[in-house]
């Protein structure tokens, strides 16, 4: 990507260059969602769209292509492709010979985007006919393609899959199936919209190198969007950061990791957590506007700005060049030092005596068609008051079955004792006071979520678990997790995944729990509100002696929260100790592997070898 005047662009020869040009989306009602983005983007080049949930990222992608989400429509704006012409967004008619074939996406929601009637290999034996037009005399070639491209993403290739229809996949193996759709259309111009949120970091450090070596060898630009700093660093040309429908800083990769002049883009990063760090992540203040309340007069971050002024809250700054660098930014006061993480290392809590939640020789089987597997094999682990045991390893490996077990929604073998009771394998058999004591967040929020049922609904049937004299009000505890107190009587449908996730958390702390199973809760969060989230269950901890048992497999949060953690490989233990020496010296080849694989932001402008991801998968 290329941040240059017009005038200054050399000539539009070079094939698969686009620029998208003063893009304004807006509601029926003519309130802006985004608005004066200007965006270029060069043939082989990766710009990574980042900022917080309601930024805009997502509808200026899908203006790409000229769609908008329900309610919305596209005002201005105008996309030039190299080699096809110019086009006017505001009539989606004039790309649609192009989407599949120039154009392609790759979803946030793969559980809504795939055909629930399709098979999987139906699914991808259409994009290759509709990609290329082969008859089947070539079925041979297309079977070897589609092969090599399950492979990448890390899928089997095995017939059994291939017969497989979406709701029989997880959410991560559906987030795969999308990539290698996309990969298999031959796009010259791919949109990917948080395309590795929901997988492991082996998966995703294979996913990654197949997009660097897209781009290398066939010269295929992306959009990339993320809310994962990290892997933006790792993979992006150019960074572009949107807040409140805006661009408020773009420029090279490295510059925007390591010197960004934007105080919002300085709130994201000191957000990141990175797991070759103990810093603690610092969380930005406030919440991001929601669209009635941006205003055309004034600085839409000064709300939350420690440097703003009386300009800021009376002019809207223009995105402009910055002095001495290849950036620009919509700023009154950049920032003009390199940006340092404050390294506050976590402080060590004290562990206190006897041991909450002791679970032993858990052992799941499943029978797949009479063949049986072991999905957790003879795990066992402990919690005292207040520990946070972090529970890592890739999809599959059983980290969510051991959760599930342990919160009696999946049967199992073994024994599971909570403050020295031995607890029913059946959550139903368990007393409410058992399972007020014990709550779990899941990872999918969609689905945990009654639909019919509104936010304060849902956190007050939680709270008639709590006892009388330790209850909190819906108000706040939806200040707990940050939310708007507005949204107590919205429907699960009418807010984003990570307000629901946020909704997930508060409707188990209402409960007044004294053991939290986490699933993967911060995976589709913001880095802004997951710092926020970890900061306040660090609190619960410190502060009211909460013991965590934390599914993840972002080794950043690990080493921002955990206090142990335990590995999984293919549902055995293969490593367990403190949080830091795991991490920083590794024992199991397996825990070696997970730790490669995991991108930093110490590594922004230093790509992961592909060398390296290849070999993480095989």
């Amino acid at each position: 990507m290329s941040v240059v005047a017009e005038s200054a662009r050399p000539p539009a020869v070079t094939p698969r260059a686009i620029t998208l040009q003063d893009l304004r989306v807006e509601t029926a009602a003519g309130i802006p969602i985004v608005d004066d983005v200007t965006l270029e983007l060069g043939e082989g080049e990766v710009l990574g769209l980042v900022g917080e949930s309601g930024s805009g990222k997502t509808t200026t992608a899908l203006s790409l292509f000229g769609f908008t989400s329900a309610g919305a429509r596209i005002a201005r704006g105008t996309l030039s492709l190299a080699g096809h012409g110019q086009f006017s967004l505001k009539d989606p008619r004039s790309l649609s010979r192009l989407r599949g074939h120039y154009l392609s996406y790759v979803p946030q929601s793969p559980g809504t985007s795939l055909n629930p009637a399709m098979r999987i290999g139906a699914l991808l034996r259409d994009m290759q006919t509709h990609r290329s037009g082969r008859a089947s005399s070539a079925k041979g070639e297309l079977d070897a393609e589609r092969a090599m491209m399950l492979e990448t993403v890390g899928l089997p290739t095995t017939k059994e899959f291939l017969r497989r229809f979406p709701h029989q996949l997880s959410g991560g193996q559906q987030q795969r199936v999308c990539c290698a759709i996309a990969l298999l259309s031959g796009a010259r111009l791919v949109v990917l919209d948080e395309p590795t949120t929901g997988l492991d970091v082996i998966t995703q450090a294979s996913v990654l190198a197949e997009l660097r070596r897209l781009q290398r060898e066939l010269s295929v630009s992306m959009v990339y969007i993320s809310h994962d700093l990290a892997v933006v660093g790792d993979l992006a040309t150019t960074i572009a950061v949107m807040y409140a429908g805006r661009v408020v800083e773009v420029g090279p990769a490295e510059q925007i990791l390591t010197r960004p002049v934007h105080p919002y883009t300085h709130g994201l990063l000191s957000s990141t957590p990175d797991h070759r760090t103990a810093a603690l992540v610092q969380p930005m203040p406030g919440v991001a506007p929601s669209l009635t309340d941006r205003t055309d007069t004034s600085c839409s971050f000064a709300p939350r700005c420690t440097r703003v002024t009386d300009v800021c809250r009376s002019s809207v700054p223009d995105l402009k060049p910055m002095t001495g660098r290849d950036t620009r930014a919509r700023c009154f006061h950049p920032i003009e030092e390199k940006f340092s993480v404050e390294h506050r290392n976590l402080p060590a809590l004290e562990r206190r005596d006897g041991q909450l939640l002791v679970v032993k020789d858990l052992t799941v089987e499943y029978v797949v068609r009479g063949v049986k597997f072991l999905a957790a094999n003879k795990v066992s682990l402990s919690l005292t008051k207040g520990e946070c045991l972090a529970v890592v390893g890739e999809s599959g490996s059983g980290k969510t079955t051991v959760a599930r077990a342990i919160a009696g929604i999946q049967s199992y073998a073994g024994e599971v004792f909570l403050d020295g009771t031995q607890l029913d394998p059946r959550a139903a058999k368990r007393t409410s006071e058992q399972r007020r004591l014990l709550q779990i967040v899941f990872q999918n929020p969609t689905l945990a979520l009654n639909p019919r049922e509104d936010v304060r609904a849902a956190i007050n049937r939680s709270l008639r678990l709590c006892p009388k004299d330790r209850r909190r009000s819906v108000d706040e505890l939806l200040d707990l997790v940050r939310l708007p107190r507005s949204l107590a009587d919205s429907l699960p449908r009418e807010l984003s995944g990570g307000e629901r996730q946020r909704v997930a958390i508060s409707r188990a702390l209402a409960a007044d729990p004294e053991v939290i199973i986490c699933d993967e809760i911060t995976s589709a969060l913001d880095v802004s509100v997951q710092a926020a989230i970890l900061t306040l269950l660090r609190s619960l901890r410190e502060e009211l002696g909460v013991s965590l048992l934390f599914i993840t497999h972002d080794l950043g949060v690990v080493a921002n929260i955990a206090s142990e953690v335990l590995v999984i490989e293919r549902g055995v233990v293969c490593e367990t100790g403190s949080a830091r020496a795991v991490l920083d010296h590794p024992q199991a080849a397996y825990t070696k592997m997970l730790m490669q694989a995991a991108p930093s932001l110490a590594d922004a402008g230093a790509p992961l070898d592909d060398s390296v991801a290849a070999s993480q998968t095989q």
